[in-house]
């Protein structure tokens, strides 16, 4: 059989291996990447990148798109870390469209015994403080106060574009007969002309 006609298998001997077969080698390699990362202050990796690493490093392949395996070995990464008594590596993990963690990021919560959190910004700083965590755990070069909580690069800039944006002032409100600016109340203090926001 060829390695085509599975969907999981050795590169070595292009033999068949099973979904959870593949998923506890990969988890097996994860573990290493994440502690990798970890050591790099504010660093992070994408799902993408996770995938073909442990793909790489284990030896063992799909065909199928990481969206469908990736979150199955991410939560025995985050059982296995917490077996350990270490931090949730799994925080370092983000999407490469917006820098945010996945939804699968719930599973650090519940296996600490925490509520998910609905709101998504709130799962957000949850997942920059164990990231500075894990910095902190594996040995990160930290800056002299120890670092600080940050979401992942990309939502950074994100969020900064946003909170630029709406800290720009609008130009003031003109009254179209007498050209002066409207006070707050909209209504024109030389001709009394009221004006629709």
């Amino acid at each position: 059989m060829t390695e085509q006609q599975h969907g999981y298998w050795r590169v070595s001997d292009g033999s068949a291996v099973s979904a959870g077969q593949a998923q506890i080698v990969w988890t097996r390699a994860a573990y290493p990447a994440l502690t990798d990362v970890a050591r790099r202050y504010h660093a992070v990796i994408t799902y993408g990148e996770l995938a073909e690493q442990v793909q790489q490093a284990s030896g063992v392949r799909t065909r199928i798109d990481q969206r469908h395996w990736i979150g199955k070995v991410l939560a025995l990464v985050v059982r296995e870390a917490h077996r350990r008594g270490d931090p949730p590596l799994t925080a370092l993990v983000v999407h490469a469209a917006d820098g945010k963690v996945g939804a699968g990021y719930q599973d650090v919560l519940a296996v600490a015994g925490q509520p998910p959190l609905a709101d998504e910004m709130d799962r957000e700083q949850h997942a920059a403080a164990a990231r500075l965590a894990c910095y902190r755990h594996f040995g990160a070069d930290l800056p002299a106060d120890g670092g600080i909580p940050a979401l992942a690069p990309r939502l950074r800039a994100s969020v900064a574009r946003k909170a630029a944006a709406a800290t720009v002032a609008r130009p003031p409100a003109i009254c179209p007969t007498c050209f002066l600016e409207l006070p707050a109340t909209r209504v024109c203090d030389s001709c009394g002309e009221t004006i629709a926001p």
